[in-house]
């Protein structure tokens, strides 16, 4: 997979879609699932983790995000 610095979010959409696979569905089935994610840009990448740990069985999936990127126009909200 490309780096995703730079990317539009709709371009790290489509780069990581499909891009994880669980290769051991009995570890994840009915179980609460953790991501830890250093920086949270567009939450492209925690989506798609997300949803392929949902899709293998897991019950929850939570992340934890060490940091936040906010575009300026954010921050005058």
């Amino acid at each position: 997979m490309p780096p995703l610095k730079g990317m539009s979010a709709l371009k790290r959409r489509k780069t990581v879609a499909g891009a994880f696979k669980v290769a051991d569905k009995s570890l994840v089935e009915g179980r609460t699932i953790i991501l830890v994610d250093d920086v949270l840009t567009t939450g492209s990448t925690a989506e798609e983790c997300a949803r392929t740990l949902k899709q293998a069985g897991a019950a929850r999936v939570e992340l934890i995000t060490w940091a936040r990127v906010v575009r300026p126009s954010q921050l005058m909200r």
